[in-house]
């Protein structure tokens, strides 16, 4: 026997229908939940959850632990309208706990008085280790790296400026 089409839409409905009642009353038949016999506030504890919002200091750490801090403070200056300053990612860098007689820095201009195409800064880091930035046109994207330290302590190949203000 042949059936009409809708009577099978009407069958495949009434099938929806009665499984959706079923699962609401099987739902609402459920235990409820007990109500807190004792509702006192929650105490917060300060500090005990408080992540840092981004990357920290770790003087005791390593170089590479502190790389997450000096490459964030040279995006940071780099994103600023003192990105072609030297003194500025240097002071920048010096904010957040960096020791200034560990650093060295490159000229910001030529010797004939345009800017540097690129500006080089770094930390030293330990006996073993220096945190290296360059930024500048001729670099794109600012890049930071932990180096091993060259001869006699220094980072930076070249001469550099003296860091005295």
């Amino acid at each position: 026997m042949l059936r009409r089409p809708d009577s099978h839409v009407r069958h495949v409905l009434g099938a929806v229908g009665a499984t959706a009642i079923l699962m609401l009353i099987l739902t609402s038949c459920g235990p409820s939940p007990s109500p807190d016999p004792d509702p006192s506030p929650a105490v917060e504890t300060p500090g005990a959850t408080d992540e840092p919002a981004g990357p920290t200091y770790a003087p005791d750490g390593t170089a590479e632990d502190n790389l997450p801090l000096f490459s964030a403070i040279v995006a940071q200056v780099w994103a600023s309208d003192q990105r072609a300053s030297g003194r500025a990612y240097i002071d920048a860098l010096i904010a957040a706990g960096f020791d200034r007689t560990a650093m060295q820095v490159t000229q910001d201009s030529t010797t004939v008085g345009n800017p540097a195409e690129s500006l080089q800064f770094s930390v030293r880091w330990g006996e073993k280790e220096c945190l290296v930035g360059q930024v500048g046109p001729s670099t794109g994207d600012p890049v930071t790296v932990v180096l091993p330290q060259l001869a006699e302590g220094r980072c930076l190949v070249g001469t550099t400026r003296a860091i005295d203000w």
